[in-house]
């Protein structure tokens, strides 16, 4: 018998009259020399009912081994800022330019382009997209900003609500996801579509977070919900979002929009979180009647902005990207390709970060080509110098 194992009581099981005067098959104990009362006979029936089920859920159990596991790399939808097949969340304050922003992203990938700033390598074919949101109306609000981005609107969806309202936990958004193909899903804000939870309290978020993702990885497709920041000036950049901070602990990029306090229609789209990746570089943008214009790259954090904004220093390090495109130069000096991957990892283990790293390689005009199913650098001939 294994330890902690309960056999039935006896007198459960006896048939002998004077040991267990029984009136059914079904019928407890009432008195008899084993028990002193009937009490101490259904406590240890108790006990057995349990122990039996607890053995018989022990044998359900189901171990996988590490290395029964194939290994994979996260892939991207907008490398360092959105996955695929996770969850990630995008914040900033009421009125700062979140949907909009997130419509010019999306019109970007449903033609196929090269999203802001990122390598040639990491453009796609044209992917489909579903946009669910309260707070705009799709005909006269959403397709407009979407058409004025130049988005292929055979490849925009949404789900309807007029009949019943979306939740994370709702099955439509899984087979909208299928039945469409979406590598993208947009869900706008958070406080509309995470059901009749109270946002703040953690044991509620964190199961409707959980369904999402559990979406997200069952399909491959990169989510990203949207939500207000609280009013909470001071804290920590992650504590800013509205609700539990469950809510930042369920995704696995949270990304900031931060308006320039002296530039009203400046903005900021800066991470302040990444599970996945290093923090990735953040990008200033101006929005205004005809759209967003992406300007540059910024070496900056939503914790470094949140502290006070600089302008005099935001995305100024031009020493530190001389230094980087000298370093790029003495690297392809020999005229020929190098691979790509190895070219950035000796510049980040040089201390070059990303951003600097894509200026400096645009400075000196250094090129990407696909050589068969690799990525290169290269210098072209007679480019011996950087721009001053």
């Amino acid at each position: 018998m294994q330890e902690n194992e309960m056999t039935a009581p006896k007198s459960f099981a006896a048939t002998n009259d004077e040991r267990s005067p029984q009136s059914s098959e079904d019928s407890v104990l009432v008195s008899g020399p084993l028990y002193k009362n009937n009490f101490e006979a259904l406590e240890l029936l108790r006990r057995y009912n349990e122990s039996k089920k607890h053995h018989e859920q022990s044998s359900n159990l189901e171990l996988i081994r590490a290395d029964e596991i194939d290994p994979v790399s996260v892939r991207w939808l907008w490398k360092n800022y959105f996955p695929f097949g996770k969850l990630s969340l995008l914040t900033g304050d009421p009125g700062e330019g979140k949907s909009t922003f997130m419509l010019t992203i999306a019109a970007a990938l449903t033609r196929g382009d090269l999203l802001p700033f990122a390598e040639p390598e990491e453009q796609m074919d044209p992917i489909t997209v579903i946009y669910q949101t309260t707070e705009d109306d799709p005909e006269d609000t959403i397709i407009p900003r979407f058409i004025k981005a130049g988005g292929d609107r055979t490849k925009l969806f949404f789900i309807r609500e007029d009949k019943k309202r979306l939740t994370f936990s709702d099955e439509r958004i899984r087979e909208a996801i299928l039945r469409t193909g979406a590598k993208l899903l947009i869900l706008d804000p958070v406080s509309a579509y995470i059901g009749n939870v109270n946002m703040n309290a953690a044991n509620e978020v964190r199961p409707q977070f959980s369904c999402l993702a559990q979406v997200a990885k069952d399909t491959g497709c990169a989510i990203v919900a949207i939500s207000h920041m609280n009013k909470a000036e001071g804290l920590k950049a992650l504590y800013r979002v509205t609700g539990s901070v469950d809510i930042s602990g369920s995704v696995r990029s949270v990304m900031m929009l931060l308006r320039d306090p002296e530039e009203q229609d400046k903005r900021y789209f800066v991470q302040a979180k990444s599970n996945l990746s290093p923090l990735g570089t953040g990008i200033a943008f101006r929005i205004n009647e005809s759209g967003i214009t992406f300007e540059e790259e910024i070496e900056s954090t939503a914790e470094k902005l949140m502290k006070g904004f600089c302008t005099t220093t935001i995305g100024r390090p031009a020493d530190k990207t001389r230094e980087a495109a000298d370093y790029i130069q003495e690297m392809l000096s020999d005229n020929r390709p190098h691979p790509a991957a190895e070219c950035e990892a000796r510049l980040k283990d040089a201390g070059f970060k990303q951003g600097t790293i894509k200026k400096a390689k645009k400075s000196v005009n250094a090129r990407s080509i696909k050589i068969g199913d690799l990525w290169t650098w290269y210098l072209p001939d007679g480019n011996s110098s950087i721009s001053q």
